[in-house]
């Protein structure tokens, strides 16, 4: 599927938009911790042409040391690699699915013990769909081969 300017840019929307409906994970544990907050920040303003992709991917970098600095609390952890990925959505566009991959796994760490993982994984995945354009679902929940 050939891709546009456009399409990396909703793209980019999208997967802060994912990383964001977590972010509370994240937030809850470490509210002094701006740099997931700032990714997503970063991101957008990529998105409207007002940072540059270098920018971008440094804030990418700060929000991957965040989830390493999470890394004992499994939803914070993985809240912040979603934001993570998100802003490094603006160096290569791949990013996107993997910001969805690590927020639906956030969401699924922070239900674990209020309600079913599986569950949790499938209404995040769902909201995240509803999210997307249509034309962009291949790119962002690429089918997957079985051996």
């Amino acid at each position: 599927m050939q891709r546009d300017k456009s399409d990396h840019e909703s793209l980019a929307r999208w997967a802060a938009d994912c990383a964001e409906h977590v972010l509370p994970h994240f937030e809850q544990k470490f509210p002094e911790d701006l740099r997931p907050r700032r990714a997503l920040e970063a991101i957008r303003a990529w998105a409207q042409g007002a940072l540059t992709m270098s920018e971008a991917r440094g804030a990418a970098f700060a929000a991957h040391a965040a989830a390493r600095d999470a890394s004992a609390h499994a939803a914070a952890c993985a809240a912040a690699r979603a934001a993570g990925h998100a802003a490094a959505t603006a160096h290569v566009v791949t990013h996107a699915p993997q910001a969805a991959t690590y927020a639906a796994t956030a969401a699924a760490h922070g239900a674990a013990e209020a309600t079913d993982v599986a569950e949790a994984t499938a209404r995040e995945r769902a909201w995240q769909r509803q999210q997307l354009p249509e034309h962009l679902h291949a790119l962002a929940f690429p089918a997957r081969s079985n051996p």
